[in-house]
């Protein structure tokens, strides 16, 4: 999932976009696509402009990854810019002018007038489940989108990852359609779509990012590890009396927050100049017709 512009700033979103056959050979978005093409009514919400689309024809004609080029890595600066288009004329690869009239449809990126949220559909191989990866970390909107869902399909969800622009859902082969990888992907964006729903109905509320640093002395020195029932135990609830960190003594530091939190990045070996040992961001989500409150840990990719 993306946006365009920055949907962190959106009072509401009216414009989304469903991009299937990115790769044309990842088969439940270019069916999904497909189907909603012919009858949108299932996608539609109210005050929501739902615009499904094939991103790649040629590609998903031959049912291949792509023609010339991965047009999932051909979005840069570079190639959307004007010189690009002038220069390189007909002797562009396919993806990458096909690129620039996406570009041009649902954007100009990072423009005012380009499309609010875009879902770019994706079948893996791997057996990840259903992954959500979005384009950006900072992006509240996104991340208030991405644990709706979560909490609406938990049983599905082998993880959830801040990293780059999509969903993926595997294990399935290239040019194959299961149809339990087809309607895992058909119910994540029907939450979606339902969110945005309720999100331009309501309001969102948020605090800071803040991050636990390791017990130290006087002198700055570290005097806790990270405690065994903590460590690699990203994601998993943190509660009031856990054990959090052990000091070298073996003496047991609990953790003594008001609530549930959700520590990740834990014992993150770049983190320990920032005197970080895990991370955690509190935020408040209210709507007219939903109330949430959950402690989500902000994930920073340096």
């Amino acid at each position: 999932m993306s946006s365009y512009h920055s949907a962190a700033r959106l009072d509401e979103a009216r414009r989304v976009a469903i991009f299937g056959g990115t790769h044309g050979n990842e088969m439940s978005g270019v069916m999904l696509v497909n189907l909603w093409v012919q009858n949108n009514t299932e996608v539609q919400r109210k005050g929501v402009e739902v615009q499904p689309f094939i991103t790649n024809p040629k590609a998903v004609e031959k049912c291949t990854r792509y023609v010339d080029t991965d047009l999932n890595r051909a979005f840069t600066p570079e190639n959307l810019s004007p010189s690009s288009r002038t220069l390189g004329g007909g002797d562009l690869p396919y993806e990458v002018r096909r690129a620039q009239e996406i570009n041009r449809m649902f954007g100009p990126k990072g423009s005012p007038e380009a499309y609010d949220v875009i879902f770019d559909l994706h079948n893996t191989t791997s057996n990840m489940g259903c992954t959500l990866l979005l384009e950006s970390s900072k992006d509240h909107f996104n991340l208030q989108m991405m644990n709706y869902i979560q909490a609406s399909l938990d049983k599905l969800f082998s993880c959830v990852c801040c990293f780059f622009a999509g969903l993926e859902v595997g294990p399935q082969p290239q040019g194959v359609l299961r149809s339990n990888i087809f309607e895992s992907m058909r119910d994540i964006l029907k939450h979606a779509l339902d969110f945005i729903e309720l999100f331009n109905a309501g309001r969102t509320h948020y605090s800071t990012h803040s991050g636990i640093d390791y017990p130290r002395d006087d002198n700055g020195n570290i005097i806790a590890m990270v405690h065994p029932n903590l460590q690699d135990c990203d994601w998993e609830p943190l509660n009031p009396g856990d054990p959090m960190f052990q000091t070298f003594d073996g003496k047991t530091i609990h953790y003594q927050g008001s609530g549930t939190v959700y520590p990740t990045f834990i014992n993150e070996a770049a983190y320990y100049e920032k005197q970080q040992a895990f991370a955690l961001q509190r935020y408040t989500v209210e709507f007219s017709h939903l109330s949430l409150q959950r402690d989500l840990l902000l994930l920073l990719y340096l």
